[in-house]
């Protein structure tokens, strides 16, 4: 039913002027649509992402967002890094952390926080 159609990820936050210069200036995506201060999508690839204002913000504990980044993931981690994103370390089965990645299960990932905690994460498929 839904398998043809395209998924947006939607990201609560509580201040939208903090989480606009994070998105933009950080990560780097493009705004292409602003609903007067609640909301914001941005363009990620064929997808998008909603950035938006909630008291609900930061109560997530699990992954809410994962960019497919193939081979660019040591790139983009040391990118991120220069820009003051600190990432987060797990403790996993057999998986072994090189630098800031996560490597095991035949894959890379590395895990960073949003300013409200919102975990994303970069895979390397």
């Amino acid at each position: 039913m839904l398998a043809n159609s395209n998924a947006t990820a939607n990201l609560a936050v509580k201040d939208l002027a903090k989480a606009k210069s994070f998105y933009e200036d950080v990560l780097g995506l493009r705004e292409v649509h602003n609903e007067g201060g609640e909301l914001i999508v941005y363009k990620c690839g064929d997808t998008s992402i909603n950035v938006y204002h909630s008291k609900f913000a930061g109560t997530n504990k699990a992954t809410a967002v994962t960019w497919m980044v193939g081979d660019e993931i040591e790139k983009i981690v040391g990118g991120l890094r220069s820009k003051g994103v600190v990432f987060e370390h797990y403790d996993m089965p057999h998986t072994t952390i090189e630098g800031d990645i996560h490597v095991g299960h035949g894959m890379k990932v590395a895990w960073f926080k949003d300013p409200d905690g919102n975990i994303l994460n970069l895979v390397d498929r």
